[in-house]
């Protein structure tokens, strides 16, 4: 087995406390400002320096490299890092017929570079010059903690420094799929596990503003959960194109879709997984203009969401709190041309959330601020007041949609420039953004 001991690193530690005199924040804080002037765009954390001091991360992706070269003056062996790894032995070979085992990660280690900074596999060679060897459930598991590690980063931070690294684990897991080797219920798993992490992928390209890659990772995706014949992965797939359909004005393709999602899973046992469909469905009616279609919709959603929890939930749905349900429902009054409706519900939704889901959070007190700008009794200083918060989340949430959704607050805040409350949160947002 290989070596697992962590070999904390004192030089990096000695440099920062003794020549920087800073604590791991502002140090980061520094790495953050030295990339600016490098126009290298990073995220780093505390977390992230407390990983290189601490050995969890043997060697920084090559940004950071040449950031703390630049920074310190020292090359990255100076700094500590060990700049290769010892060589592991190759696991023995395992019969087809002997039971899965749970195998040792090393050779296909999972790397978290801090808060929402990145997130890989190592990537296998090309076909027939790596190949990855047995793939056990072990393996499959770690596609699955890449999914929830995507997810997690991503509701705190946005997309925009997962979405590389994300598309690299896919292609990694991918590259699995063709050339390992496996048992079939290994191989479904694994196929399943591989369906849901292009879905994260998807779902990264769609905050960043792709949606044509998440159109067909989504694609992908579907393809998987039907080789795989897995339902909710099936039922995730249509979701999501449902939602893509949406957001790119296609209001009769997201009807269709979010129906599809429901026939498929409405034997899954997941009542609140159901519940999101019918919400998909309704933001698809709302688009079309069809108020009592949308009014149906939602309805069915609360009574499939009241029904409560249940084992079937898959964990992807963890994001589906009541807070979720009261924004979903908001943005659908707001395409029905319901403003002060659909404000009160993205009220709703920012306080139910709590301090959880920043990104979410964000883009929901920026429709606070559209719906209080350009409702028929329009209110300019609340509509401020929600704008001012909404800058407040920058740069912390990187995401594509913030930015666009901070634009379209922008123009709807411009009918009320000769408001002074107004005319100063232009003025901050122009300076913020660089927006001439």
């Amino acid at each position: 087995m290989a070596d697992r001991r962590k070999i904390p690193n004192t030089s990096l530690r000695a440099v920062r406390e003794n020549e920087f005199q800073m604590s791991r924040h502002e140090f980061a804080k520094l790495i953050v400002a030295t990339g600016e002037e490098m126009s290298e765009v990073v995220a780093c954390a505390p977390r992230l320096v407390a990983a290189w001091e601490d050995g969890d991360v043997q060697l920084p992706r090559p940004v950071y490299q040449r950031i703390l070269t630049r920074l310190t003056g020292r090359t990255m062996s100076e700094l500590g890092f060990r700049l290769s790894s010892p060589a592991r032995p190759v696991p023995p070979a395992v019969a087809a017929d002997e039971p899965e085992q749970e195998q040792g990660l090393d050779r296909r280690a999972f790397v978290v570079d801090g808060a929402g900074a990145a997130l890989s596999l190592i990537p296998l060679g090309p076909a027939g010059e790596n190949p990855p060897g047995r793939i056990g459930v072990g393996d499959v598991r770690a596609v699955d903690r890449a999914v929830s590690q995507i997810y997690e980063h991503d509701h705190a931070h946005g997309s925009v420094a997962l979405r590389r690294a994300a598309s690299e684990a896919l292609h990694t897991a991918y590259g699995w799929l063709q050339v390992g080797t496996y048992t079939e219920r290994t191989g479904r798993r694994l196929r399943s596990a591989t369906g849901h992490l292009s879905i994260a992928a998807g779902w990264l390209s769609y905050d960043s503003g792709r949606p044509a890659d998440a159109r067909s990772l989504y694609g992908e995706a579907l393809a998987a959960a039907r080789i795989a014949d897995d339902p909710a992965l099936e039922g995730h797939a249509f979701g999501c194109l449902s939602l893509l359909a949406k957001a790119s004005g296609r209001p009769r393709e997201a009807i269709s879709a979010a129906q599809g999602a429901q026939t498929v899973v409405k034997s899954y046992g997941s009542a609140r997984m159901l519940s999101l469909m019918a919400m998909r469905e309704a933001g698809g009616w709302a688009l079309l203009g069809d108020a009592s279609a949308t009014d149906q919709a939602i309805v069915r959603a609360h009574r499939l969401y009241a029904k409560g929890p249940s084992d079937a939930d898959p964990d992807w749905l963890e994001f589906y709190t009541p807070a979720e349900l009261a924004g979903l429902e908001a943005l659908a009054r707001a395409d029905l041309d319901q403003h002060e409706r659909a404000a009160a519900g993205a009220e709703q939704a920012v306080l139910l959330h709590g301090d959880t889901f920043a990104r979410n959070r964000a883009l929901y007190t920026a429709d606070i601020a559209i719906q209080h700008a350009v409702s028929e009794r329009p209110e300019p200083e609340a509509a401020a007041e929600a704008a001012g918060r909404v800058l407040a989340y920058l740069p912390e949430v990187r995401s594509g949609r913030l930015l666009k959704q901070l634009h379209n607050v922008e123009s709807a805040l411009q009918r009320h420039a000769a408001v002074p409350a107004v005319a100063d949160w232009l003025e901050e947002y122009r300076t913020i953004t660089g927006v001439s």
